[in-house]
């Protein structure tokens, strides 16, 4: 009995995880660029008891023979999903969307050095510190957007209006009709993902290839020329409320079981006790 108590409460928390993580979710469904985490979960160590002897009573049976004594389950990954997320059209000149996964923006490195990447496209101005009548173009943070060579993307700030194209460059207009090509977005093509860590604000970083016995060049392509970006729009959470919600209770459902196998067990131990 001590054993199926031990079970329930490391399965409760571990569906905790769970949702923490589906709760995440749906805090983040209305986020620009946010791309939604799935936990699986997987059994403990667990020990097969083989108690039937006789075979000729276990014709017809659909479960597996004997008793699994297991010792719970436990979060085996928590993945995040990079599956594209809906365009929304916003009107503003500065926001630009992707709009096939795979693809992301560059930002300015982490503390450490690590290159950031994003697929948040909500991009502001704001004044270059170094160059007077010019701007930096940033995200919501902060950090700088960089370019195709890997610096920070600085524009004139006397322009009349401006375009970025499909493939990322920046097209101005002047006062004086002058039209020019100020700047070009780095593009980074990721072909593995699913290597990428989350480490908050729609940023994800690399973590050491060399662990991984694996270079640069394997995990992405740099300065690509497609025609995977919109201006003046969005892309949104790949968030499925309903499917998240359904997760939730589902989740919900496994905790109130595994409490409840804990009361009864102990319920039972009671009874036994009071047996003596």
């Amino acid at each position: 009995m001590n054993q199926s108590m031990i079970n329930s409460a490391v399965t409760m928390g571990q569906i905790q995880h769970k949702l923490d993580t589906t709760g995440n979710n749906l805090a983040n469904a209305n986020t620009t660029g946010y791309k939604r985490r799935d936990t699986s979960f997987s059994d403990l160590l667990f020990q097969q008891v083989n108690n039937q002897f006789v075979t000729e009573k276990e014709v017809g049976r659909q479960t597996p023979h004997g008793i699994r004594v297991g010792s719970g389950a436990s979060v085996a990954q928590t993945a995040v999903r990079f599956q594209q997320g809906s365009i929304q059209e916003t009107g503003r000149d500065l926001d630009v969307s992707m709009t096939e996964p795979g693809y992301f923006f560059e930002v300015s490195p982490t503390d450490e050095g690590e290159r950031r990447f994003t697929r948040d496209g909500a991009f502001y101005l704001s004044p270059n510190p170094n160059v007077a009548e010019e701007n930096l173009l940033v995200n919501s943070e902060g950090e700088y957007v960089l370019s195709a060579a890997g610096q920070p993307i600085s524009l004139p700030a006397n322009y009349d209006s401006f375009q970025i194209t499909d493939t990322g460059a920046i097209q101005m207009t002047f006062e004086d009709g002058l039209e020019e090509n100020v700047g070009q977005l780095q593009l980074v093509n990721i072909n593995k993902p699913q290597l990428l860590n989350s480490i908050g604000d729609n940023n994800y970083v690399f973590p050491d290839l060399n662990e991984l016995d694996l270079e640069l060049a394997d995990v992405l392509e740099e300065g690509v020329n497609a025609g995977v970006i919109r201006q003046s729009s969005l892309e949104m959470s790949n968030v499925d409320t309903g499917k998240e919600m359904n997760d939730m209770m589902e989740a919900q459902r496994f905790y109130q079981f595994n409490s409840q196998a804990i009361s009864i067990t102990d319920q039972m131990m009671g009874l036994v006790t009071n047996l003596r």
